[in-house]
């Protein structure tokens, strides 16, 4: 294609409205929006008479990114109300989450967070 054709068509490619971004995403096949956010979950700690505080405490510093200190709180608070909030995240990462914690023999749940 010889420069100045090749010029014409860049011009007339970025008169449409279309960027960089918009041309590569329609090579690719895809979208040229950006994806829309998932809607967030709550993951909930419930307190059993079962597990000890440490193992309590332990098991949330190893599956989430929850500090020490942090799983402390969370697992005094279930202990006194019955529930705390451990995190929260999309759907699918919430299950997961639930799933991991019943192999450490810890009761979660998950629901909606309030939009």
């Amino acid at each position: 294609m010889p420069r100045q054709q090749a010029q014409q068509t860049v011009d007339d490619h970025q008169q449409s409205g279309g960027g960089p971004a918009s041309c590569a995403a329609t090579k690719l096949g895809r979208p040229a929006h950006k994806p829309k956010k998932l809607p967030p979950f709550k993951v909930l700690l419930h307190n059993d008479d079962v597990n000890t505080f440490e193992h309590v405490i332990q098991s949330i510093v190893s599956l989430t990114t929850l500090t020490p200190q942090e799983a402390v709180l969370r697992a005094i608070e279930a202990h006194e109300a019955g529930l705390a909030l451990l995190l929260m995240t999309h759907r699918e990462r919430a299950e997961l989450y639930t799933e991991q914690f019943t192999t450490f023999g810890i009761t979660t749940t998950i629901e909606p967070a309030e939009g």
